[in-house]
C-alpha cells in the first residue's frame, strides 16, 4: 500500500508536479538525488508561455553528464550565457502579467548567481517556489539509487515533456491567450506570475 511518493527534482517544474507534490503533503515525500540523469526531461528544461506560444528553456549541463551520472553530480555549463537568455525570456513573457513584479526579486538571483550543480540549483528554486506558495513541505532525499519503491507512488518518469499528460488544470488567464488560447500545464511560474497569491487555489 502506497504511503507517499518519490519525485525527481525539476527545473521550474510544470504545474502538474506541484499538484501531485501537494497531494502527498501529509505523507512521505522522497526526492531522488541518486537517479541516473536522463536527458531531454524537465530536470533541466521548462516550458513557459512566450509571445509565439509555448517556449522551452533549457539549462545546459557539462558534457560527460551521461545516463550513468547521478543527478546530484550533474554540473551546469556556463559556456553560453543561458542565465541572461532565460531571464530575458521570462521578462518578455511575463513582464505584463499581473504579478511578475511581485515575484521578480525572488527569481532574479537565480539568473545572476552561479550554481555548480544542477541539483542544488533546482532544489533552491523548489524551496523558493514552495515559500511563495506558502507551503511548508518536509522533503526527504534518497541515499542510494533504487529502480523501484513498492511503498511509494513513483513520479520519476511520468511527468515528462515527451509524454502527454492527463492532468487537466483549471483554466486561468494567460498573457498571450488571446493569440494562442489557453496552454495547460506550463511551468509553475506561468501560474504564479498570472495568478499571484491565488495560484495555490488552482493546485
Amino acid at each position: 500500500m502506497e504511503s507517499g511518493a518519490i519525485f525527481p527534482l525539476l527545473y521550474l517544474p510544470p504545474i502538474e508536479f506541484f499538484k501531485e507534490l501537494l497531494n502527498f503533503k501529509n505523507e512521505t515525500i522522497l526526492i531522488d538525488k541518486n537517479e541516473h540523469f536522463p536527458k531531454q526531461t524537465y530536470r533541466n528544461r521548462a516550458s513557459i508561455y512566450g509571445a509565439n506560444g509555448a517556449l522551452s528553456i533549457t539549462v545546459p549541463v557539462l558534457k560527460g553528464s551521461k545516463l550513468h551520472t547521478s543527478v546530484k553530480d550533474v554540473k551546469i555549463s556556463y559556456d553560453a550565457n543561458w542565465q541572461r537568455i532565460h531571464w530575458m525570456s521570462l521578462q518578455a513573457s511575463y513582464r505584463s502579467s499581473a504579478y511578475f513584479e511581485f515575484y521578480e526579486d525572488a527569481f532574479a538571483p537565480f539568473y545572476h548567481q552561479k550554481f555548480d550543480f544542477l541539483f542544488d540549483y533546482n532544489l533552491e528554486l523548489l524551496n523558493t517556489i514552495l515559500k511563495l506558495l506558502k507551503q511548508n513541505l518536509a522533503l526527504n532525499f534518497t541515499e542510494s539509487y533504487q529502480a523501484e519503491y513498492p511503498q511509494l507512488k513513483d513520479f520519476r518518469s511520468g511527468i515528462h515533456p515527451k509524454i502527454t499528460s492527463n492532468y487537466q488544470p483549471k483554466k486561468y488567464y494567460q498573457v498571450f491567450e488571446d493569440k494562442y488560447n489557453f496552454i495547460p500545464n506550463l511551468s509553475i511560474v506561468d501560474l504564479l506570475f498570472n495568478q499571484g497569491p491565488q495560484a495555490i487555489k488552482h493546485l
